[in-house]
């Protein structure tokens, strides 16, 4: 989905073209230039980064909506060290489809310290989900919002499929989608034997507040446990960079509703998510330059409270990702 903060990133990185060669729009991932004002407590995890690897290595997948710059293990190394986190949960990004052998790559490098979200389609076998959990896996994602799905009834056929595949193995299900989506699923996800996540504030928007249609629904979701929410990728919530002062009135009204089940993720390298306006998808799109001290520290506003925090930030990942 092209949201207004795209379209703006999306128009610069435009003009930008027309005047220097391509080379000189190419940005490593972002690194924090902000150190992180509160005392992270040990164990802390950062619940939702991609590893983009070489193409050579990890080719791309024919149907993405876009086709990020590389960013690499030692790259989210250097992240965590200026964070102090101590944990990572990679998510397999869409531009590599069900295709999980780079993320699969960045947990051998990592180590115990990493888990990691899959994609899986129906050619995905048992014999492959056996080694993913060996590896790390925890879960799976359907990234509904990338690729512009917003139809209730094929939201509900892909979940109830997920369902199917990751019950016995006591995984659950991430999703990438809007609040309608999520309220068109809330009886499926009451019911369902598995925990569901949602991603970037379930895509509450900030400018709309916490009376929102479907937000409500969210937070029924999270205040009976039957859901996870990450607080992450403010910017895909607002336009007010940089502290995205409007998005504290999701995560406060999140983390008042179970804060047992708020985790906090960067969106580390923060990709495009789309093609920019009059570019393809084959076309590379620079990954965003987001200041990840300055976004965590917006966590000790949304929760002042020492104690939320270690909750968020190393109680609820271990418990939801077997640390």
């Amino acid at each position: 989905m092209i949201t207004r903060r795209k379209v703006l990133f999306g128009s610069m990185a435009a003009g930008a073209a027309a005047i220097l060669p391509s080379k000189l729009l190419m940005s490593k991932a972002s690194q924090p230039s902000t150190s992180v004002k509160f005392a992270v407590p040990p164990g802390a995890c950062d619940c939702h980064t991609h590893i983009f690897g070489d193409a050579s290595q990890f080719p791309w997948f024919s149907g993405r909506t876009y086709t990020p710059e590389s960013a690499s293990v030692a790259e989210m190394r250097a992240l965590h060290r200026a964070l102090h986190m101590d944990r990572v949960v990679i998510v397999n990004p869409s531009v590599y489809g069900a295709d999980n052998s780079c993320t699969l790559d960045a947990m051998k490098q990592l180590g115990p310290r990493a888990r990691a979200i899959a994609v899986i389609d129906d050619k995905t076998s048992a014999g492959q989900l056996d080694e993913m959990q060996h590896a790390g896996v925890r879960g799976i994602r359907l990234n509904f919002e990338n690729f512009g799905q917003t139809n209730p009834d094929l939201a509900r056929k892909a979940f109830h499929s997920a369902v199917e595949r990751v019950a016995d193995r006591k995984w659950h299900i991430q999703i990438y989608t809007r609040l309608p989506v999520i309220a068109s699923l809330h009886e499926e996800i009451i019911a369902a034997p598995v925990q569901v996540v949602f991603d970037h504030f379930g895509g509450a928007k900030a400018s709309l507040g916490t009376g929102q249609a479907g937000f409500d629904t969210m937070l029924d979701l999270v205040h009976s446990g039957k859901a996870y929410v990450k607080i992450s990728g403010a910017y895909r919530s607002s336009d007010k960079a940089p502290d995205y002062p409007d998005v504290a009135q999701l995560a406060k009204a999140l983390i008042a509703a179970n804060a047992e089940r708020i985790v906090w993720g960067s969106d580390w390298p923060h990709p495009a998510g789309g093609a920019l306006p009059g570019h393809t998808a084959g076309d590379i799109a620079p990954l965003f330059q987001v200041d990840d001290g300055r976004l965590l520290n917006q966590l000790a506003v949304w929760a002042p409270d020492a104690g939320v925090r270690k909750t968020i930030l190393v109680d609820n990942p271990a418990r939801l990702y077997g640390f």
